[in-house]
């Protein structure tokens, strides 16, 4: 690996330090996890016995360092609450499954402790931050307009390497970090920048693009940097188009089609039918009742190639999976214990989906967290704020942030890219919906007793005002 590598993440811990000192908090975590997850390098530094350092992990320390240096008095203050369960869980995971295979030295307790700080660094602090600073509709719309900022950025970058071909990476750092094969589509290339693969870019930018129509749509900026929002948007968009991801444009075609659908109908329920998508999935798939025939039938009208890749995804999630289900609990651990091997001991499966590697390595139990640390805050969302107020200028930022969370998940069936912005909106989606709900039954419990008040006979008019609160409502 190229010295600039370990010296870039090791300088960027210090760095994101300063942007507290810089700038307000809330502000200096977005710059943290959008620049970071933008611009630093694919790859990591290994520490023997701890996790090692990769470009999320290196934002995070220096983001838990910037908080507990310059903001601990936030910290200390912050209470979690049961929307909080699930992101817990997933974190503990790996305890738990190293323990119940007593993995490693001291019967797994070290290396479930070592897996574990690694996804709290991962998923876990990402989380937090945004629990602790994304907590309204301001702070969401801020949030939203710095995922929009970053596709924005990537707009001449990813136009550079559709014509010149994927080389920033390899320029700044001094390698490709995947397979060059990989980047040539439909006769042209598929840009990278500098993300883990296309596909990783393709659904990047699909988000901006979300993000992107829906503000322009709802109304919530009329403008940035002077320029229009409606030139900002068929900008984003047109990128997003080129840069050939087809996963990520069906994702990005889904979530329009669904956020003007049931806003203008007025019909939460759809969203509701959205966000069951993946765990039918996974159930029907881990049940083996599904085996997608009619998917590939399909693919196969547009691309044969496609086809015959996808296919094989679905082959080697069939046998992932009852590798998996023999553990079915909390799973197999890790070192590739959930693999599955010939009677050479080699292994003749090919992982992709982040649901399937999960479900080896941490069981139903992390499935499960997972899943429910990433779509809880969409269903909360429903709840809190109506639907009708979805396309409104208030309301515009938190429906794009949850129709991009949405994808990420649904993205987690093929794929397992990992990126600190989608755990950001989980965390902001989180702290603004209990919020939101704890608000609205306060006041509804404020009413009842106003109400009670004014029924009550004049004989209790004189009670203490402390008694009131023990009526019913």
């Amino acid at each position: 690996m190229p010295e600039l590598v370990p010296i870039t993440l090791l300088a960027w811990i210090p760095l994101v330090v300063g942007l507290f000192t810089w700038f307000e908090p809330r502000r200096a975590v977005l710059i943290a996890y959008i620049t970071g997850f933008l611009f630093l390098p694919q790859g990591t530094i290994e520490f023997s016995g701890f996790p090692e350092l990769s470009r999320t992990a290196a934002t995070s320390w220096g983001v838990i360092a910037g908080i507990l240096l310059v903001d601990m008095g936030r910290l200390v203050r912050f209470r979690p609450s049961w929307v909080d369960l699930p992101m817990l869980m997933w974190c503990l995971a790996p305890l738990a499954s190293s323990l119940s295979n007593q993995i490693g030295e001291y019967n797994g307790i070290y290396d479930g402790a070592s897996v574990v700080l690694g996804q709290v660094l991962e998923w876990g602090i990402p989380y937090l931050a945004a629990r602790l600073y994304f907590t309204n509709i301001k702070h969401l719309h801020e949030l939203a307009m710095g995922i929009l900022i970053g596709g924005i950025v990537y707009v001449p970058l990813c136009l550079f390497e559709i014509r010149m071909s994927p080389q920033l990476h390899n320029f700044v750092y001094g390698y490709h970090p995947t397979h060059f094969g990989m980047v040539v589509r439909l006769g042209g290339y598929r840009p990278m920048v500098f993300m883990q693969h296309g596909l990783m870019l393709g659904l990047w930018m699909s988000a901006a693009s979300i993000v992107a129509i829906w503000l322009w749509y709802s109304r919530s900026y009329r403008q940035l940097f002077g320029v229009p929002s409606v030139l900002i948007m068929l900008c984003v968009v047109g990128t997003t188009v080129l840069s050939k991801s087809m996963g990520a444009l069906v994702l990005l075609t889904g979530a329009m089609g669904l956020l003007f659908v049931a806003r203008n109908l007025r019909m939460p329920a759809l969203v509701y039918v959205a966000v069951a998508v993946a765990p039918i999935y996974m159930f029907l798939r881990v049940n083996d009742v599904w085996h997608g025939e009619q998917v590939i039938e399909l693919a196969a009208s547009f691309d044969q190639e496609r086809a015959e890749s996808l296919l094989g995804r679905l082959e080697n999630e069939s046998l992932l999976a009852d590798r998996a289900m023999e553990r079915p609990i909390f799973g197999w651990g890790q070192w590739g214990r959930w693999r599955v091997l010939d009677e050479t001991g080699k292994d003749i499966t090919v992982a992709d989906g982040m649901w399937i590697i999960t479900l080896g390595q941490m069981g139903l139990v992390g499935v499960i967290s997972l899943t429910a640390a990433l779509l809880l805050p969409i269903v909360l969302l429903v709840r809190a704020l109506p639907i009708r107020l979805w396309a409104t200028p208030a309301g515009g930022p938190a429906a794009a942030l949850a129709a991009v969370l949405l994808i990420y998940m649904l993205d987690l069936l093929p794929n397992a890219m990992l990126s600190p912005m989608y755990l950001l909106i989980a965390g902001g989606l989180s702290s603004f919906c209990l919020a939101a709900m704890n608000s609205r039954a306060q006041a509804a419990y404020a009413q009842r007793v106003s109400r009670s008040r004014t029924r009550s006979p004049s004989r209790e008019s004189n009670q203490h005002p402390a008694q009131h609160l023990h009526q019913p409502g």
